[in-house]
């Protein structure tokens, strides 16, 4: 397990999953002890998931419509927003 101290530590988690290397445990003092799994993204496979779940189809539209109307933001904003006292 990999203890992060920063926002750059946790973001190069990140980047070095793949395939092959797709759970990581990580521990951030002061929050506690996070599993990230990688799932590598599919078109085909997001496609065929919409099709057969409807309600899918509708929380993306919904999620999408968010982040347009600005309320919701995307994970590396999320990461930028994130300073070093957020980790002690």
């Amino acid at each position: 397990m990999v203890t992060v101290f920063s926002p750059k530590d946790l973001l190069d988690q990140f980047e070095s999953m793949s395939k092959e290397n797709s759970v990581q445990q990580v521990f951030i003092p002061g929050k506690g002890k996070f599993t990230i799994r990688f799932e590598d993204e599919d078109q085909n496979s997001i496609a065929a998931d919409v099709q057969a779940n409807p309600n899918l189809e509708r929380l993306m539209n919904e999620g999408l419509e968010a982040y347009k109307s600005g309320k919701s933001y995307p994970t590396d904003e999320l990461l930028k927003s994130l300073s070093i006292k957020d980790f002690s």
